[in-house]
């Protein structure tokens, strides 16, 4: 079989295109939009992270505001940074960077964010709304996997509704910020979805389920989990795992949670690690950030926002 690789870096060069379309009819309406970030420590994924999102804000033109706090800050002094930022009127989007040290209580953080400006739909209000199919926020890693997914379908010329409809998504992985928001997704696009994790290996072997996906999404955060065994030989495989891996001249790269070099032979289309689905994310990231601009302002969202909740085709098209 020879297998579609789906280029995440060709799509997030679309939408940015898109997305600057956006932050300029944001400046015509006299509005303003601005990311700040907040790391706690200096984790290697985070730190790769918050330049990237650096470097796209500077090409976007948006202002953007970064903390980098001791790794030994306690919960209370981050919540009364992102306190800080709930009142600046220069920041519309929050997004506290993971992972946090484990004595600060994650889930107190981010109950601490402003639900307008809580971009990730961390906060319970934001990740309810999510789960209820009517979001504020669509989280960008979640959304970025499904974009790549309906952009690789459109290419295919397979009829979303239809694909979706009888297809089953095993999701391995079971986080707040992906796992579970990839769930969500799939159910809003009425696909039959499974959520599996790392327990499943020990118990019953995850091949087991992960053999029957149409759809594998791979965000389970463990260096080549996913092998050749694993996969079935028709599968749209989406790999989210962002993992730091030393070369043996000490250098630093990022693989993902599916052996690339196995499973890409078997299957029928694989995004790549980098270059699949982080490019997505960041724009996404940056989207949200605008559309909180506008909602903090009371205004209603653009005419043609992106969007990752339903099959249909985007309504702001890749340029």
């Amino acid at each position: 079989m020879s297998v579609e690789v789906i280029d995440g870096r060709a799509a997030a060069r679309s939408l940015q295109r898109s997305l600057a379309d956006e932050v300029e009819r944001l400046r015509d309406d006299g509005l303003g939009a601005g990311l700040a970030t907040i790391m706690v420590g200096h984790d290697f994924s985070s730190v790769a992270y918050e330049r990237r999102l650096r470097r796209l804000a500077a090409e976007l033109d948006l202002p953007f505001l970064h903390t980098t706090l001791p790794v030994s800050t306690a919960g209370a002094q981050l919540v009364e940074v992102v306190a800080e930022l709930n009142e600046s009127p220069a920041v519309s989007g929050i997004l506290v960077l993971r992972p946090l040290p484990g004595h600060i209580d994650e889930a107190a953080v981010f109950r601490a964010i402003d639900p307008r400006k809580d971009i990730e739909a961390v906060h319970p209000e934001n990740a309810g709304l999510l789960a209820l199919g009517v979001p504020r926020f669509v989280p960008s890693t979640a959304a970025a996997a499904f974009h790549l997914l309906d952009t690789w379908l459109n290419s295919a010329g397979e009829d979303r509704v239809d694909f979706y409809h009888r297809s089953l998504i095993v999701v391995v992985g079971r986080s707040n910020n992906v796992g579970k928001p990839v769930v969500s997704l799939g159910y809003d696009r009425q696909a039959t979805v499974q959520s599996v994790d790392e327990w499943a290996d020990r118990a019953t072997g995850i091949g087991r389920h992960t053999r029957r996906a149409d759809v594998l999404i791979v965000a389970a955060g463990r260096a080549g989990l996913i092998k050749a065994e694993h996969v079935s030989e028709n599968a749209v495989v989406i790999d989210v795992g962002i993992n730091p891996c030393e070369d043996v001249d000490g250098r630093v790269h990022m693989v993902g949670d599916v052996d690339y070099a196995s499973v890409a032979p078997r299957v029928r289309a694989i995004t790549p690690v980098p270059g699949g689905v982080g490019p997505i994310t960041d724009v996404w990231l940056m989207h949200n950030t605008v559309l909180a601009a506008r909602l903090l302002a009371g205004h209603p969202p653009p005419k043609a926002p992106l969007t990752a909740l339903h099959p249909a085709p985007p309504l702001l098209e890749a340029s």
